[in-house]
């Protein structure tokens, strides 16, 4: 069986707040494109297992259901850190959250109770690593300028490489930002073609 997690920025982070946002379709293909070359280096049974926040996590997890049709042996879990996990949400995004955890092949919540303390992330981190053998990241460091505000996948990306110091077999996979600029002038080109032939 083989494992991976797949996390990466918000969906504030990236300035996307609309569904239909071209960003999002960009990162969704992306996604797609390396978890297709992922499942197709072994006939494994494959989880993809990803956290409830908006932005990449959810858009991976989409992106995973949507290819269970070519991959039936492709199983999708949603892990949350702690209990009530949107409490906060607008309902808007609850119900989107909601609609996902149904439709996932697996959920849960690593902590039992409602958020109290950092050391809940920490625990979720922890299980996130153990349960994983590989980690794919849509992270770039080197767009980390603002030394006052980092952002979710910073933590993260440092989080994988000091567990990689003890697991050296741990994999990790970033999607940075110049994968993602390739790929959106691919898809503005064939947008641009698609008009053209219309």
């Amino acid at each position: 069986m083989q494992r991976i997690w797949v996390s990466g920025y918000r969906a504030f982070e990236l300035a996307v707040f609309d569904p239909k946002d071209p960003k999002k379709t960009v990162i969704e293909r992306v996604l797609k494109e390396f978890l297709t070359q992922w499942l197709n280096q072994n006939e494994e049974e494959s989880w993809l297992i990803t956290g409830p926040q908006l932005g990449v996590e959810q858009w991976s997890a989409e992106a995973g259901l949507s290819l269970k049709e070519d991959y039936p042996r492709l199983k999708v879990a949603m892990m949350l850190p702690f209990a009530d996990f949107a409490n906060r949400w607008n309902e808007a995004n609850q119900a989107q959250l909601a609609s996902l955890k149904a439709n996932v092949d697996f959920s849960a919540e690593v902590s039992p109770q409602p958020y109290q303390s950092p050391e809940q992330l920490r625990m979720y981190q922890r299980f996130m690593f153990e349960h994983t053998d590989r980690l794919l990241l849509v992270y770039d460091p080197d767009q980390e300028n603002n030394p006052d505000q980092k952002s979710k996948p910073y933590w993260l990306y440092r989080a994988a490489k000091r567990y990689q110091e003890d697991f050296s077999d741990y994999q990790v996979d970033l999607i940075d930002m110049p994968a993602l600029e390739e790929a959106a002038n691919e898809w503005a080109a064939e947008q641009n073609e698609g008009e053209m032939t219309d």
